[in-house]
């Protein structure tokens, strides 16, 4: 066996943001990765059986790995705890306790649950946010770190894990039980705002936290602290866009997504959305800096405008596209040169707001609502004359969103950035956002052919490759808002910075004179046509599994090599 390459199988119950980052990393690092969904010990042992792995890591899994496979096999198990802590609640109680500092260890898989050997631990400092904000920057990059010490460790085949018995007595982790709705509980009338936001933090993004708003039940999602309002403990005392804010016993918080317990729509939707009727005689203010709800802000510094749209798991609905338009033409009359499109720390945008195409009466209708409002904004920043464009990706891009970035003059990604420039997934989607013109603009015809049929994540070295990213920046968290604000500002200062921007005015003149914007977006909107209001309903249904989170039946054969000769073999 060549251990600097191995055959590396995932087992896991689905494949969520650390599983696609760990899949992208280890690939890069050569290994043969191929996933396997966990969804039965029938399904795994016939996975493992067909990929003979030297290894198996399970990134995210609801279960235990069974006997007949970790007796047989090394499986490494990625457990969101520090050394010793152990349970399937790991990082809702460390928000729910306060802990400052926390982490990532890597496990032996055994027959007791989190109680296998340590290969590799390590820890990161907490924040306060969510917990899906946490899972997606903190953990993940501590997750990857583990794990590639982990798989260098068993590589060498010399080194010898941690038994948990041999763990610090003193390390405060421990078996923790599943964290229950009681555990979570508000109340209201005595829960400071620190606590109210721990609690609905700790659920986010699941499974909320239940609570009862105007006589009914729902889960409540996507807190944050507000500084002035103040009303009567658990009273709701403004709107604010999507959020509802309620008072604590010592301020106020905003809620900005809820999911009823029963109801129509028994998912994630805005608060405002599921509770119209309920608001109407309800204040509603606007958002600045120090009150209220904000998904869309502006910002300039040294002739550069920082445009941000943090929306809740980067979907970005038709209200929501036609807001970031208008603040982005009202951006486009400031004296400024360059204007950088931030998305949010953990999204950057996902495209189309799936939910609330779910949510509508004509989710058709609102399908093509929404990819035409889309269409608009992708409009605008290609043609931004005035100002050098850059989509700056603090946080994970998919379908949709890839190409609206790509309709910048440049993309800057963070690095640890996932990519999934692909719409198929979503039954066959054809896509718009003007990809058919950006892509074979930036990547050329048979790379553009390639990236939209692979279906598969990508990192953001093979985005740079492929041209669907100009520059990476080696920074987390603030600190890559400040260097790209820094590098904005230095290349507006170059004495070549007007002839840059006639460049790009000329040459997409020139595009439009072979084929203007207008056909590509009509080609596009054909096929999204037939995806919306066609005999195939393949959309449809995948949009409803996707939102109703309807449990994958299978494994895509684009994730599991292993399964391709027994699909060949009973297609022929």
């Amino acid at each position: 066996m060549d251990l600097s390459k191995m055959r590396i199988l995932f087992l896991t119950h689905a494949f969520n943001s650390l599983t696609q980052r760990l899949y992208v990393e280890l690939r890069a690092l050569g290994h043969e990765v191929s996933v396997e969904f966990d969804i039965n010990d029938a399904v795994a042992l016939e996975a493992v059986d067909l990929h003979r792995p030297d290894l198996i890591i399970a990134p995210f899994l609801k279960r235990a790995i069974p006997e007949s496979i970790w007796r047989h096999h090394v499986c490494l198990v990625v457990h969101p705890g520090i050394e010793g802590d152990r349970g399937p609640s790991s990082l809702d109680w460390a928000i729910l306790k306060g802990e400052r500092r926390w982490g990532v260890t890597v496990l032996q898989a055994n027959g007791e649950m989190d109680a296998g050997d340590i290969w590799a631990s390590v820890a990161f400092e907490m924040r306060d946010t969510s917990k899906g904000s946490l899972y997606r920057n903190q953990v993940t990059e501590a997750a990857v770190a583990a794990v590639s010490l982990a798989v260098e460790r068993f590589q060498t085949g010399d080194y010898r894990p941690q038994p948990q018995n041999q763990v610090d007595a003193t390390h405060p982790g421990g078996w923790q039980p599943l964290v229950k709705q009681t555990d979570r509980a508000i109340d209201w009338q005595a829960d400071t705002t620190a606590m109210v936001l721990r609690k609905i933090r700790s659920g986010d993004g699941v499974p909320g936290v239940l609570d009862e708003l105007f006589g009914r039940q729902f889960y409540l999602y996507d807190a944050w602290p507000e500084s002035h309002l103040k009303g009567r403990p658990g009273e709701s005392v403004a709107r604010c866009g999507a959020a509802i804010c309620r008072a604590t016993v010592d301020g106020a918080v905003w809620i900005g997504h809820l999911r009823e317990r029963e109801g129509e729509h028994p998912f994630k939707l805005p608060a405002t959305q599921l509770l119209t009727q309920e608001l109407a005689d309800l204040p509603q203010i606007e958002a600045d800096a120090a009150s209220g709800y904000r998904e869309i802000w502006y910002e300039e510094v040294e002739g550069v405008g920082l445009l941000h749209f943090p929306f809740y798991n980067g979907a970005m609905g038709s209200d929501q596209c036609e807001a970031l338009l208008s603040a982005l033409r009202d951006a486009k009359r400031r004296d400024t040169q360059a204007i950088l499109l931030m998305g949010g720390p953990d999204y950057w945008s996902n495209g189309m707001h799936l939910n609330m195409i779910e949510a509508a009466s004509s989710a058709a209708d609102e399908s093509w609502r929404n990819i035409n409002a889309m269409d608009d904004l992708a409009r605008e920043i290609i043609q931004t004359e005035s100002h050098l464009t850059v989509a700056v990706l603090q946080g994970n891009a998919g379908a949709g969103g890839v190409f609206l970035a790509r309709a910048a003059d440049e993309v800057w990604a963070r690095r640890g950035v996932i990519l999934n420039p692909h719409y198929k997934d979503m039954g066959n989607l054809f896509g718009s956002e003007y990809w058919t013109y950006l892509l074979p603009r930036y990547s050329g015809d048979e790379r553009a052919a390639r990236i939209v049929e692979n279906r598969l994540p990508m990192g953001v070295d093979e985005a740079q490759a492929l041209n669907l990213v100009d520059r990476v920046i080696d920074a987390s968290g603030a600190d890559v808002v400040h260097q790209a604000r820094q590098l904005a500002t230095s290349m507006i200062r170059t004495p070549a910075f007007a002839e840059r921007l006639h460049y790009k005015n000329a040459r997409r003149q020139a595009d439009e004179a072979v084929k203007p914007l207008a056909s590509y977006r009509e080609e596009e909107l054909e096929q999204m046509k037939r995806n919306f209001y066609g005999f195939d309903p393949s959309y449809h249904v995948a949009r409803y599994n996707f939102v109703y989170k309807v449990a994958k039946s299978r494994t895509p054969l684009t994730l599991a090599n292993h399964r391709w000769s027994k699909a060949i073999r009973r297609v022929s």
